[in-house]
């Protein structure tokens, strides 16, 4: 049987919220890298839930979020050929982070694995276009039904509170991490802290640092065997 490939030495962990347009806005940067660096690297998603409970949510209409919208949002998602609009609404987006959570621990090592990004994609691109509720639990099993995953044990799980304790911590490490806005990307090196770069960064960006750490690599390898 042939060698099964080893482990990729560089992660780069995506610390995200469904409820921010930049992280959005990144995906297809981090799609470009998984096609440009195949599995030299890992990606890996955390959820980082921005203004949990208590705080307020925002209107949805508010000058903040208009100006945002207007001046950055909007104009970034035209260069990176993404259909975007503003949503009509500003729900909670805990439930739908334990809705990736809960995929990723159900699929993670099944021949479904693929529909896990499928689905994150589907909860982005389902509140950025059409305004969906990201914190109902019947929309979020509809689209996971849509996907082919099971949108009944979804809603058994998201009401057991299955995924919720993961969901939280992943937003503690990150604060301890020094994050506090999203998207945070974060590079580690055989599990070891390597940086972060914050907010939304051009493929250029993210390119540039995966090929230094490269760089690094080699030139400690080759170190090691002169």
């Amino acid at each position: 049987m042939p060698t099964p490939p080893a482990p990729p030495r560089l992660t780069l962990e995506v610390f995200s919220d469904l409820r921010c347009p930049f992280c959005y806005l990144e995906l297809p940067e981090l799609e470009a890298l998984e096609d440009r660096f195949g599995h030299d690297i890992r990606v890996v998603w955390r959820p980082f839930e921005l203004r949990p409970e208590p705080e307020p949510a925002l209107d949805p209409h508010c000058d903040y979020l208009n100006e945002l919208w207007r001046d950055a949002v909007l104009p970034m998602a035209q260069e990176r050929g993404l259909s975007m609009r503003q949503p009509n609404i500003q729900p909670r987006s805990r439930l739908a982070l334990e809705t990736l959570a809960w995929a990723e621990r159900r699929y993670r090592d099944t021949p479904s694995a693929s529909q896990v990004a499928a689905l994150r994609k589907a909860l982005f691109s389902g509140f950025f276009e059409d305004s969906l509720d990201l914190s109902d639990p019947r929309a979020l099993a509809e689209i996971a039904n849509q996907l082919g995953l099971d949108g009944a044990a979804l809603e058994a799980s998201l009401a057991a509170g299955e995924d919720r304790e993961a969901v939280q911590a992943s937003r503690e490490e990150g604060q301890a991490l020094g994050v506090h806005g999203v998207p945070a990307l974060r590079f580690l090196v055989d599990g070891e802290h390597a940086g972060i770069l914050s907010g939304a960064q051009p493929r250029r960006q993210i390119f540039l640092a995966v090929e230094r750490l490269q760089d690094a690599l080699r030139q400690h390898e080759g170190k090691r065997t002169s």
